[in-house]
């Protein structure tokens, strides 16, 4: 049995960048990463598709590439 929570599971939360309407929109599960360090992020459009898993430096670099490229 895996001790690895089902992203399923997870609260998922939108960027600030989302449109609202659920289009083009990056997700990230903030509960997941205070509790374990790995900051899991998918696409919104297919919640269901692999995510990826990045550390807290992975994260933050594609904050900032979305804030200079959004």
């Amino acid at each position: 049995m895996s001790s690895t929570p089902d992203p399923r599971d997870m609260r998922w939360v939108s960027s600030t960048y989302s449109d609202g309407q659920g289009g083009q929109c990056v997700q990230w599960a903030p509960d997941h990463a205070r509790a374990t360090g790995d900051f899991l992020v998918r696409d919104s459009k297919d919640p269901n598709s692999p995510h990826l898993a990045l550390t807290r430096e992975g994260f933050a670099g594609l904050v900032a590439f979305a804030k200079i490229h959004g």
